[in-house]
């Protein structure tokens, strides 16, 4: 039995450097980054007030109707209602990715096209509908506050909107969150109960989603957004974070030819496994990580030496940076890819990481080059030898291996492979 090639046909991209394909392409190859000073922060010892901050939307309206977002897309109001502002986001992303793959209305609303989608719900709706509930009872809660602030909330929104008909799903495993809904959206199609799938990552960009993270001393407390977030820099000190959504559609390779589609990488596979040690940090040899690279490199049918270039999931945090190096070497041994962290650039995008980096990587197979992990001042001697792409490589990457990792030791990694034109 012949295996099922599954392919990218459509990306999407609102974030903090670029709201289109061409917008994040331009700034991940000048290494712009969208990290700047966060009103929304409070300016505090131990806090250092930076985000990766989404232009173009804003959500400072107590109502969903007050917000605003760029004047191209178009959510009416009966679904407004019921969106918390990463929906809002995933939206747009969506009208993008749809646009790319060349979908007909009847193809996105139709039995065998399905959505994988990860975020966290959104904490800001959350918290305002219980204060409304504590202060003035539970019958003067806004109804469709629920909907909108569950972590299911991203994708009974889009399976509404978008009239989706297959399998609509959703995932929680912290920072993992989009690498899994992207490697179930991949076994969908291989086990050929879908023809197309949207893997979605969104986030919410606002204090309720960025300063938890404070209290487990996981951000950075640097003030100078050229400097941090520094992944794999000797004096790294913790992640700053970022929301805003990014969408891939996935498809079997007999769909995208019977369409006629443009076909933008190839994805090979990917492998997961847990690091069974601990709630908040990883295990130090990264154990679980390199088992989920050997798992993707396996399912892949892959020679490690046919990997050009890892996306790292280093999010700029001193051990998990540490641990996720030890991974790759106990993986590669002596023959290490090129590495690099986009995170200097974009932040961290928490549950929308995964699928933001698959995508920026798709980016990098079609324009042919290796993003630069920025803002290393002084690597880690801990990493001597470890070819850590201080600038940006312009070589084509034929195979891109992308890793992720959450909080409770969730790992996922995913092979991506360029696309011959010729193949089609």
């Amino acid at each position: 039995m012949s295996r099922t090639r599954i392919v990218i046909t459509g990306t999407g991209f609102i974030t903090c450097i670029g709201n289109s394909r061409d917008e994040a392409a331009a700034s991940l190859r000048a290494a712009r980054s969208g990290i700047r000073p966060f009103p929304e922060l409070p300016q505090q010892s131990g806090i250092c007030g930076l985000a990766g901050v989404v232009d173009g939307f804003d959500f400072s309206g107590s109502r969903s109707e007050d917000w605003t977002y760029p004047p191209e897309y178009t959510i009416d109001r009966a679904h407004l209602r019921s969106m918390s502002p990463h929906v809002v986001y995933a939206c747009c992303a969506m009208d993008q990715a749809i646009r790319q793959a060349g979908l007909a209305p009847e193809s996105v609303s139709h039995p065998r096209t399905g959505a994988m989608c990860a975020s966290g719900g959104s904490a800001s709706v959350a918290y305002a509908n219980l204060r409304v509930m504590e202060t003035q009872g539970v019958h003067r809660c806004y109804p469709l506050s629920l909907p909108a602030g569950i972590p299911g909330c991203l994708n009974s929104n889009l399976a509404a909107k978008y009239r989706l008909k297959g399998a609509v799903l959703g995932f929680a495993s912290a920072c993992a969150s989009s690498a899994h809904a992207l490697g179930y959206a991949f076994d969908q199609i291989a086990l050929g109960r879908q023809d197309i799938v949207f893997t979605v990552g969104a986030e919410d960009c606002n204090r309720y989603s960025i300063l938890p993270f404070a209290s487990v001393r996981a951000l950075s407390t640097r003030s100078d957004p050229a400097a941090t977030p520094s992944p794999f820099d000797a004096a790294r000190d913790g992640f700053i974070a970022t929301g805003g959504a990014s969408v891939l559609v996935l498809e079997s390779l007999d769909s995208a030819r019977a369409r006629g589609a443009r076909i933008l990488a190839e994805v090979l596979g990917w492998g997961e496994a847990a690091d069974g040690y601990n709630v908040m940090t990883p295990e130090p040899q990264g154990e679980g990580l390199a088992r989920a690279m050997h798992n993707a490199l396996a399912q892949s049918a892959a020679d490690p030496a046919q990997v050009d270039y890892i996306n790292a999931h280093a999010t700029g945090t001193t051990v998990g940076d540490s641990a996720e190096i030890r991974a790759i070497r106990a993986v590669f041994g002596t023959r290490l890819p090129w590495i690099s962290s986009t995170k200097a650039l974009t932040g961290h995008g928490l549950c929308l990481a995964g699928v933001l980096e698959a995508a920026l990587c798709t980016i990098a197979l079609q324009d042919g080059f290796m993003p630069v992990s920025a803002k290393i001042s002084r690597l880690d001697p801990e990493f001597e030898g470890v070819p850590i792409l201080t600038q940006s490589r312009p070589e084509a990457p034929t195979v891109i291996m992308t890793n992720s990792s959450g909080f409770g030791g969730s790992n996922v990694s995913i092979l991506l492979r360029r696309w011959n034109e010729a193949e089609s």
